[in-house]
C-alpha cells in the first residue's frame, strides 16, 4: 500500500505525537438510517483497537427515542474486547444515562454542551445557561465514581441558526465545563465552517483565559473541506488531541448542515507524512473502513480510503 513521503515540519511547531480520539462507533454511526447490528459495532470497535487506537468512543446512553441507532449501548459495551491501555468513553447526557453507565462499569464518560442558545434549545431542549443544571449532577456522580469526564462543546465556530459565534462566549461556556470537573474540552466545529485563522483566534482566547492546550481537543467537520487545514493550526497552537471518525462517517443529527467528521485515515495520512506519531496503522484503518462501508452499503467518503482501496 502506498505511504506518504515523510518530511517533518522544519519549523518545529508541530508536536511529536498526537492522540486520535476515535469517534466512529458513536458519532460516526449515530445518525445512520439503517440500524447496524450490535455484533457489527463490537467488531468495528475491536478492529479499531487492533489498528492501534487507544481511545475509542464506543456508544452513547442517549434515550433510544432520540438516537435509535445506539439503543444497544449496553450490549455493545458487553461485547467489546477489553485491552490494556485502551479507553472506551461513552456519551452520557443526563442522570438516567449516568445510571446506565454505572451499571455497565464505564470508567470514561463525555457530556455534550452547546456554545449557543439556539443549539442548546434544539439539541438539549434547554437554554445556554440552564444546560448546566443537567450536567451538574452527572459531573458530581462521575467524580464520586472516579470517572474521567470529557466535555464536548458544539457550535464553537458558527451556528446554523445564530450565525457567527463570539469566541468570548465560547470561552465562557468552555470554562464552565472545565470548572465543573471536565478533564478535557473538545471544541466542535459542528457545521464545518471554521477556517484556520478562526481556529487560531479561538485557541488563543482560551490560552489568554488561562486554559492550557493540554486540556483542549479539536473536533472538525469537513463540510467545506477545511478540517485538515484547521487541524494543522490547532497542532501549531499546542493541541495534541484530535477527534476523527474512521471512514469520515457521521455528523450531527440535530444540525442538517453538519456533514461528515474528519476522516481518521485522512488525518493519519497527513500526520504520517509530517512525521507525527499516532500509533495508528493506516493500512488497518483502510481495511476497516472498507469493511464497514460494505455493511453500510455505500463507499467510504474518506479521500484516502478511496485512493488506497480503489
Amino acid at each position: 500500500m502506498r505511504r506518504p513521503q515523510v518530511l517533518p515540519d522544519p519549523t518545529g511547531a508541530l508536536p511529536d505525537r498526537v492522540t486520535i480520539w476515535e469517534v466512529g462507533p458513536r458519532d460516526g454511526l449515530q445518525n445512520e438510517a439503517t440500524v447496524v447490528p450490535a455484533a457489527v459495532k463490537t467488531a468495528f470497535i475491536d478492529r479499531l483497537v487492533a489498528a492501534g487506537h487507544t481511545i475509542v468512543e464506543a456508544t452513547s446512553f442517549v434515550h433510544p427515542k432520540w438516537v435509535p441507532q445506539l439503543a444497544d449501548a449496553a450490549e455493545v459495551l458487553a461485547g467489546i474486547t477489553r485491552a490494556e491501555g485502551v479507553a472506551f468513553p461513552v456519551l452520557v447526557p443526563n442522570d438516567r444515562g449516568m445510571d446506565r453507565a454505572i451499571e455497565c462499569g464505564v470508567t470514561d464518560i463525555a457530556v455534550f454542551a452547546s456554545a449557543t442558545e439556539a443549539f442548546a434549545q434544539k439539541n438539549l431542549n434547554r437554554g445556554l445557561e440552564s444546560q448546566f443544571e443537567m450536567f451538574e449532577p452527572v459531573m458530581a456522580r462521575a467524580q464520586a465514581e472516579g470517572m474521567r469526564v470529557r466535555g464536548y462543546l458544539s457550535m464553537v465556530f458558527g451556528d446554523q441558526w445564530e450565525g457567527d459565534v463570539d469566541p468570548a462566549q465560547v470561552v465562557t461556556v468552555g470554562r464552565r465545563l472545565l470548572d465543573l470537573g471536565c478533564h478535557q474540552l473538545s471544541l466542535g466545529d459542528t457545521i464545518g465552517v471554521a477556517t484556520a485563522g478562526h481556529v487560531r483566534a479561538v485557541l488563543r482566547a482560551f490560552a489568554d483565559a488561562g486554559v492550557g492546550m493540554d486540556r483542549i481537543a479539536v473536533h472538525f467537520h469537513d463540510t467545506y473541506g477545511q478540517a485538515l487545514a484547521n487541524t494543522v493550526v490547532a497542532l501549531e497552537e499546542g493541541v495534541t488531541v484530535v477527534d476523527a471518525s474512521t471512514g469520515g462517517l457521521g455528523g450531527c443529527p440535530y444540525a442538517e448542515s453538519a456533514t461528515g467528521n474528519l476522516a481518521t485515515e485522512d488525518l493519519v495520512w497527513m500526520l504520517d507524512g509530517l512525521g507525527v506519531h499516532t500509533g495508528v496503522d493506516l493500512a488497518a484503518l483502510v481495511d476497516t473502513s472498507t469493511w464497514m462501508a460494505g455493511h453500510l452499503g455505500r463507499p467510504s467518503p474518506s479521500r484516502v480510503v478511496r485512493a488506497l482501496a480503489g
